[in-house]
């Protein structure tokens, strides 16, 4: 049996919340179709964008495993189809196929991935930051269409790397006038090309 089969399948949409940080583990998420932003609440506020997950992924299951609240929080980056199964029932699962090493594991790479996120917004120029998380975007999103709709405003871009709004204005600013981006009637950003992005952010300082 599948874990998806254990509970049915629901609609969220974008920029709904799914997981929210403190809160207790009391189910885990499966991801089955959508994106997904996992951002860190600082003391003062402010959030940081930690990593983007995508179709498939699980999410919300560390803080099942080790009882502990959650330590970041999930936002639905586009309408997402999820599945919403009880703590209870996930460890059962767990239990029955043995998977509780390979869970650990998969937790350990996801620290790390955090990690090196971290050190990228403490180092980075802001270009290259904005170009990384609008990359992971772009790497997880649902759609195969040549453009992707990032349904972010620019001051929720800043703030999940740690910029100043006019600080990434600055950076979209020479992507926009190359065509390689455009300002979604929808709200948020249309990306055309991702890849001259991540050029064009490498010879930033």
């Amino acid at each position: 049996m599948q874990l998806r089969e254990v509970a049915p399948q629901r609609v969220r949409p974008a920029r709904s919340v799914l997981l929210r940080q403190g809160d207790p583990g009391t189910h885990v998420i499966l991801l089955a179709s959508g994106s997904t932003l996992i951002t860190l609440t600082g003391s003062s506020g402010e959030r940081m964008l930690l990593a983007v997950r995508g179709e498939g992924e699980l999410l919300g299951e560390l803080a099942v495993l080790d009882s502990q609240p959650r330590t970041a929080s999930v936002i639905a980056a586009e309408a997402c189809h999820i599945h919403i199964i009880p703590a209870t029932d996930f460890l059962a699962f767990v239990d029955k196929h043995d998977l509780l090493a390979l869970l650990l594991r998969h937790a350990i790479a996801r620290v790390r991935e955090a990690e090196a996120v971290r050190l990228e917004l403490a180092t980075a120029s802001v270009p290259a930051r904005l170009a990384s998380a609008l990359s992971r975007l772009v790497g997880v999103a649902s759609t195969t269409a040549s453009e992707l709709a990032v349904r972010l405003t620019q001051a929720e871009l800043s703030q999940m790397i740690g910029a100043s709004r006019n600080a990434v204005g600055a950076a979209l600013k020479p992507w926009r006038e190359h065509g390689w981006l455009d300002t979604s009637s929808g709200g948020g950003l249309l990306i055309h090309d991702i890849t001259a992005i991540q050029s064009h952010a490498r010879t930033q300082t």
